[in-house]
């Protein structure tokens, strides 16, 4: 029978800090803000002869460098239904509703999701992890990236 075992990491280094909005629906988003996410992440994977399942500093490192990515710029949902986005010269402009937002683009990030929200965060972040763990002997894997305490959004991948 396989030994499996549980690695939890969640620790104070796998944070970001960046602006956003949420879109509620064609007409309605939130005002711009931003938030301090806090990142965190569970590996199932089997039990080695050496007696662990992975490196945790393997995981924490690449947690970390994804962290980094996202940390400091203003995030848009580059795959929203309810606004387009265009680049004018530095800056990019977002058409959403009535409104017109000028956003340099040394300062944002667009990022493949359809709304920017904790849930849609842990998914892309879910998605990057494994690009970068590709061939790693991992059963399940779980990011979760947290608004605020109590508040967060988890995506799960299972082999």
């Amino acid at each position: 029978m396989e030994r499996l075992t549980t690695l939890l990491i969640d620790k104070e280094s796998h944070k970001f800090s960046a602006a956003h909005y949420t879109i509620f629906s064609a007409q309605e988003r939130e005002r711009l803000h931003g938030h301090n996410y806090s990142v965190s992440a569970r590996f199932v994977a089997p039990m080695g002869d050496n007696g662990f399942s992975a490196d945790y500093n393997v995981y924490k490192s690449r947690l970390k460098v994804l962290c980094d990515e996202l940390d400091e710029y203003m995030i848009l949902a580059g795959d929203s239904l309810h606004q387009s986005i265009e680049q004018e010269g530095e800056n990019y402009l977002v058409r959403f509703a009535q409104d017109e937002m000028r956003f340099l683009c040394s300062d944002t990030l667009i990022l493949p999701i359809a709304n920017a929200t904790v849930e849609e965060f842990s998914h892309y972040l879910l998605g990057r992890l494994l690009e970068i763990s590709r061939g790693d002997d991992l059963r399940e894997v779980e990011v979760c990236v947290a608004s605020g305490p109590g508040q967060k959004g988890c995506a799960l991948w299972v082999a």
